[in-house]
């Protein structure tokens, strides 16, 4: 197994099921069970993240008239979500998997750098998974992060809003964080979370925003080709 550092794949769960067919998206995942193999055949590793997406959505939306739902409940919900979406990529991936999902923050399994691919879910109310994506980079050695989005770049101001908003290629954590600002909230649209992104600051983590539909662009930026894309760091 190759000793270098793994990369780190934040997945959204609206890539595994898109809310527009609610439906599992069969072919993304052929196609990105490719991808790895390919690049796992040149010695990469990698840690995949997974989130909620419509599962979480579903539960928590069918729950709330059914009962009174704390917030925590609501979370717990969504965590569950994730360790579902992960056991999905983990069995796909199976071949290369370690053969558990990561779920809480204090687990620590000494063989886990024998396997190239690592799959977690969501761990406690209060944290993004963003967040988890950062705090498993820090625990593993991990300098890059890939944050699969829905959007091609970060952008000067919301595209959907503003005509003039500028794509962004490469940016500091400084310029990132006054963008997005400090405060974490669950229902806000920010490219990546603040809490993560001071975090990430912190251990010099390079985060890559791309877009998660191209997955040609995802192994362009694998090879160190040009791709399209944000790069914070």
């Amino acid at each position: 197994m190759s000793t270098d550092r793994p990369y780190i794949i934040s997945l959204g769960g609206s890539l595994i099921i898109p809310q527009a067919t609610q439906q599992i998206n069969i072919d993304y995942l052929v196609q990105f069970k490719q991808l790895l193999s390919s690049h796992i055949a040149q010695g990469k590793r990698f840690f995949i993240i997974t989130g909620g997406g419509y599962t979480a959505r579903q539960y928590q939306n069918a729950g709330k008239p059914l009962a009174e739902l704390s917030n925590s409940d609501l979370d717990w919900l969504g965590i569950y979500s994730t360790h579902l979406n992960a056991q999905f990529i983990r069995t796909i991936l199976k071949e290369w998997s370690y053969p558990h999902i990561l779920d809480r923050a204090d687990q620590n399994f000494t063989d886990i750098d024998q396997y190239p691919v690592v799959v977690s879910g969501g761990w406690h109310p209060g944290n993004s998974t963003d967040y988890i994506a950062v705090k498993i980079a820090e625990k593993y050695g991990a300098q890059k992060l890939i944050n699969l989005s829905n959007i091609d770049y970060v952008y000067t101001a919301d595209p959907k809003v503003d005509p003039e908003a500028t794509p962004i290629e490469t940016m500091t954590w400084s310029e990132f964080r006054t963008m997005v600002g400090d405060t974490w909230d669950p229902g806000a649209s920010a490219p990546f979370d603040p809490i993560a992104s001071k975090e990430a600051e912190q251990q010099c983590i390079e985060v890559a925003i791309l877009n998660g539909e191209n997955l040609e662009n995802l192994s362009k930026y694998l090879d160190e080709d040009e791709f399209v894309g944000t790069v914070i760091s």
